[in-house]
């Protein structure tokens, strides 16, 4: 992993720092529906703050496709900043130019201000060296603190951190940390749990865990493609069969690795997916042609117990069934609770995240037990991946 600085490593005070922040925030009606993103930011707009710094806020929002628009502004968001960082943010109206230099120049050292959606100049998306350098020119420090969005090269998350001093802000560092405790650095041995519904999305994943990890946990739709590629019929289940000779190469690599693949022994089957619909278990071998296999069953649960009872790190990513609805999330929330105990209890160091792992976990209760909880999607999966992110490697020292 990156050397990088930190907060502690810059003299911020009298200094105009640029935050690029992930703001990228679910909305209803008008108003922030979920606030973990601005909730998380909060600690480090507050430290600058604090330390006499001008603080700058830089982030994306939606997806604007010709410039300016009403219903991508960043000024949706305001409101919820403000209560979050404990004072009135001021806005500008644009992320460049005369109306971002006279919005910063106005306010006193200790003001937070937030710039319009950087994705209302198309030169972001590009990593657009003249764009990078108008930004640039707001700021003496740049602090990136939006590890969600450092798998993309932009200009607000890569191209400016190559022109100012730079550092990682409180919510890059402890992801940065708890990322390379987990996979670059583990205490072994080192169990991965992966679940979700497709294989086909997870294959640079799966490659590169079965290198790293000494057992391999499969859950939700995948198993299902690699008990098929295994001879298994699997029903009605959701199953990629087109993806059997990919699953098994990844067995194949994986004992060469001396890595092992954990497949479910047993699953709660229905003949319909919709909530309370009537269900039993099965052996995993014992799916009928109408059933589809909607959680893992009782004796898989006991099975991972049993076999993740070994393990110092874990890393999660992805539901073990279809968790959305009852009763077919009681092999996620099982498992999730037994790993949560496990954390709390000491001696178990449990890393989680990408899209709706986050929601599993908090649905079982668990997500505040585990050690670290990443709510960044694509970038937490990319760095399971095995790359390298851009907005990363540009804090490298």
């Amino acid at each position: 992993m990156t050397d990088f600085n930190t907060i502690d490593d810059i003299e911020v005070n009298g200094k105009t720092v640029l935050v690029r922040a992930d703001l990228n925030v679910p909305m209803q009606d008008g108003k922030v529906s979920d606030t973990t993103r601005i909730d998380r930011l909060a600690p480090t707009l507050k430290e600058l703050s604090l330390k006499g710094a001008k603080v700058v806020v830089l982030s994306h929002f939606g997806r604007p496709k010709n410039g300016p628009d009403a219903k991508n502004s960043l000024r949706h968001v305001l409101d919820a900043l403000s209560a979050a960082v404990g004072q009135k943010v001021a806005f500008a109206e644009d992320c460049v130019g005369q109306p971002a230099k006279d919005a910063i120049a106005k306010v006193h050292e200790g003001a937070i201000v937030l710039l319009e959606n950087t994705r209302f100049h198309a030169e972001e998306e590009k990593n657009d060296p003249a764009f990078a350098a108008q930004l640039a020119e707001l700021g003496d420090v740049y602090v990136n603190d939006a590890f969600s969005a450092a798998h993309r090269a932009h200009a607000s998350t890569e191209g400016v951190a190559r022109l100012l001093p730079n550092a990682a802000g409180r919510l890059m560092e402890a992801e940065l940390k708890a990322l390379t405790l987990a996979l670059e650095k583990p205490e072994r041995p080192v169990a991965a749990v992966v679940g979700g519904a497709k294989i086909s999305t997870k294959l640079d994943l799966l490659g590169n865990m079965v290198r790293k990890v000494d057992m391999l946990a499969l859950g939700g739709g995948m198993a299902n493609t690699f008990l098929f590629a295994q001879g298994v019929d699997v029903g009605a289940s959701l199953c990629e069969k087109e993806m059997a000779d990919q699953a098994r190469a990844i067995m194949a690599t994986a004992k060469e690795a001396n890595c092992d693949i954990l497949l479910p022994t047993d699953f709660v089957v229905a003949k319909e997916f919709k909530a309370g619909a009537a269900n039993h278990v099965v052996p995993a071998n014992g799916i009928g042609a109408d059933e589809m296999a909607l959680d893992v069953g009782p004796a898989t649960v006991a099975f991972l117990a049993d076999k993740l009872k070994a393990a110092k790190t874990i890393v999660w990513n992805g539901p073990l069934g279809a968790f959305e609805i009852a009763p077919f999330d009681a092999g996620t929330n099982a498992v999730a609770k037994i790993v949560a105990d496990r954390t709390e209890a000491g001696g178990l160091l449990s890393v989680a995240g990408g899209g709706d792992t986050v929601a599993a976990l908090a649905h079982a209760g668990a997500e505040d037990k585990f050690t670290y909880v990443s709510a960044a999607g694509g970038a937490f999966l990319e760095w399971l991946e095995g790359k390298e992110l851009p907005g990363v490697a540009a804090l490298a020292k």
